[in-house]
């Protein structure tokens, strides 16, 4: 029994796959292939750059979000970190911009890193000669990932820090207040001290004044008593002897007064000083407890957040680094260990073709080496080597002119000493 084997020629195979659809196209363009090549090549190689592509394309997306998120929770209205946050529209505003500018900082540099790696040795297998090729590429990417992981790391892991960033501001704030309490008892220690001794002195000051109306009114007391029956003989000498006691008394009363009126009045005045002052600190210290808060609130930013994210996280912020770096690495390994397709082949010729058509001519060599062949690679240039020979050749044309001339000059002078000697000797 005969088997028929219905094989598609090239032409049949490429008007049915050489209209790849824009979005493929556009992942093309992400992997930094050629279009042109690529929508002559089979399905496998379309397929590859394409793929490669999208990783590109996912790894800027992915950035962009990233940044976005470190933008809000950089420039964000800090606060408790339970609390949500409203963003404005300036920031809004901000974080769009900055996750568009970041992203495509990202995607450009993935785009380069990927289309600048080679294939290596067209294998699909990774030697250390590749690797250390691209190891360049690879830290490159490597820093990139940590990059882009911290952010979304910690948004993944939004409500376990919120919770655990929130103890830690009120166990902060509780510290900060701890301290100032200790200062502002410092403070108000000394303002009570200084108002304790000028009250002293102004009750010592009302207490001899207590005294001497305490002796004005004994006097007083007795006036009366000892005029008391004695009515009807009128102010005699006795009831004056008295009364000049009080007037004296009541003079040496009002004399003190004077005596210490400045001195009580700075007293009066330094008391009410004092007064305010502590006052003025309980207000202070009402500020105070608002900053401490402002403070410890104030730890709400990303390096924190990432801090706390590896404390409370275990295994899971490194594992989601390790996705970002496989995803950001991917794509480098994929070309390392890619094998030559019709479309490399197809590149490679266009460039060889280009090379010649420009006059660059490659030229492959094999040297015996301590190790075993080695391959090398030298170039010739049809321009630079045309001009070298016209160089040469006028160089050569001019140094036979001047040996003519300096010959036909020589056979001249000859003649003219043979003809006429005398016209040369002195």
């Amino acid at each position: 029994m005969e088997t028929n084997y219905n094989i598609m020629d090239t032409d049949t195979y490429m008007a049915q796959n050489n209209t790849p659809h824009w979005v493929t196209r556009f992942l093309w363009w992400c992997a930094g292939a050629d279009a042109y090549f690529l929508a002559k090549s089979p399905k496998q190689d379309r397929v590859k750059y394409a793929g490669i592509g999208g990783v590109v394309l996912a790894t800027g997306l992915l950035a962009a979000v990233s940044g976005g998120f470190a933008f809000y929770t950089i420039f964000k209205t800090k606060g408790d970190a339970n609390d949500d946050a409203s963003m404005s529209f300036l920031l809004f505003i901000g974080v769009l911009l900055f996750a568009a500018i970041w992203g495509t900082i990202i995607f450009n540099l993935d785009r380069f890193i990927v289309s600048s790696t080679g294939k290596g040795d067209g294998t699909d297998s990774i030697t250390w000669k590749e690797f250390g090729q691209a190891l360049p590429r690879i830290i490159i990417a490597i820093i990139l990932g940590f990059a882009i992981s911290a952010p979304l790391e910690i948004k993944i892991l939004d409500s376990e820090i919120n919770s655990e960033l929130s103890k830690y501001q009120e166990k902060y704030t509780t510290e900060l207040n701890t301290n100032t309490d200790k200062l502002f008892k410092q403070k108000q220690a000394a303002l009570e001290k200084d108002k304790a001794e000028y009250e002293t002195k102004l009750n010592t000051y009302e207490v001899q004044l207590k005294v001497f109306d305490g002796e004005i009114d004994k006097l007083v007391a007795v006036q009366q008593a000892e005029m008391q029956d004695k009515r009807a003989y009128g102010f005699g000498p006795v009831a004056k002897k008295m009364q000049a006691d009080i007037d004296n008394k009541r003079l040496e009363k009002d004399k003190f007064i004077k005596l210490k009126a400045a001195e009580v009045g700075s007293w009066r005045k330094q008391l009410d000083f004092s007064n305010e002052k502590i006052n003025e600190l309980s207000d202070e210290l009402r500020e105070s407890y608002k900053d401490n808060e402002k403070t410890a609130h104030g730890y709400d930013g990303l390096l924190k957040r990432i801090q706390i994210s590896h404390e409370i996280g275990g295994i899971i912020p490194w594992v989601i680094l390790a996705v970002f770096l496989c995803i950001e690495m991917g794509p480098i390994f994929f070309k390392m260990m890619m094998t030559k397709g019709p479309y490399d082949y197809m590149v490679e010729n266009f460039n060889h073709k280009l090379q010649t058509e420009s006059g660059v001519f490659k030229e492959d060599k094999l040297y015996e080496g301590r190790n075993g062949l080695i391959h090398m690679e030298t170039y010739r240039y049809a321009d630079a080597e045309i001009a070298k020979h016209e160089v040469e050749e006028k160089l050569k044309s001019q140094k036979e002119l001047n040996t003519l001339a300096v010959t036909k000059a020589k056979e001249k002078l000859i003649k003219d000493i043979n003809d006429n000697p005398d016209n040369f000797i002195k």
